[in-house]
């Protein structure tokens, strides 16, 4: 758990939520909101650094978006292929770690096979960029309980050591775009003590400044932990 005297956020997770409603608002296709929401990604990453942030986690892909169509499940993971292969240089130059969270695995054989490598070249990398792909939380949650129960104690700390997450710092922030007021299976075990941050700007829209905005006003809260 995160320094509760601390005021700097280290861990901040992002539901990239409003991609759909950003393209009809201007009378234009799903997949153009998709691809402005992929623009908008790679602002935020370039400026991670500047603002302190030893992780990112993005809520990419969820568990349940396979009940979407099925020409928008396939440009979703066309853009995944442009943006690995566009910008995996940059994340190696500029000391990025990709980390995937999710059954990432259970996806095409070619994006797997892209990610292990786009894994293995970043592993390096000082600064995390956790990206959740085919991910959802109670998922997760049941698979590291049963991992737990197989060796052993199921506990907190069992179930905690075998989380998607277990190598990341702890999670300080959630922010949720577009004004949807929910976590949509998303880091539920890892929210339990986290700030959170609802704003009604749609994914395409958000920038690095409205981060920093909601890193400035993390830094004014005081986190208890249940404490008084």
């Amino acid at each position: 758990m995160s320094d509760p005297s601390s005021n700097r956020a280290r861990h901040v997770a992002i539901i990239m939520d409003g991609n759909g409603r950003w393209a009809k608002k201007r009378g234009l296709p799903r997949a153009m909101g998709h691809k402005r929401g992929v623009e908008a990604v790679r602002k935020l990453v370039r400026s991670v650094e500047q603002m302190g942030l030893d992780c990112l986690t993005l809520y990419a892909f969820s568990s349940e978006n396979w009940k979407r169509s099925e020409g928008e499940v396939d440009d979703l993971m066309n853009l995944m292929r442009k943006f690995i292969k566009s910008d995996l240089p940059e994340f190696v130059a500029n000391d990025v770690r990709l980390k995937i969270i999710g059954d990432w695995q259970g996806l095409a054989p070619d994006i797997v096979a892209m990610l292990e490598d786009a894994l293995e070249q970043t592993s390096k990398g000082s600064r995390i960029l956790a990206v959740a792909l085919n991910y959802g939380s109670q998922q997760e949650i049941a698979r590291a309980a049963a991992k737990a129960a197989a060796i052993g104690e199921v506990s907190e700390k069992t179930i905690a050591a075998h989380l998607d997450t277990v190598d990341l710092p702890p999670l300080d922030l959630l922010i949720r775009t577009s004004g949807e007021i929910r976590l949509s299976n998303f880091l539920l075990w890892q929210s339990a003590y986290a700030e959170m941050l609802f704003v009604d700007t749609l994914w395409p829209d958000f920038t690095p400044e409205h981060l920093q905005q909601a890193l400035d006003d993390f830094a004014k809260r005081e986190r208890r932990y249940g404490g008084r």
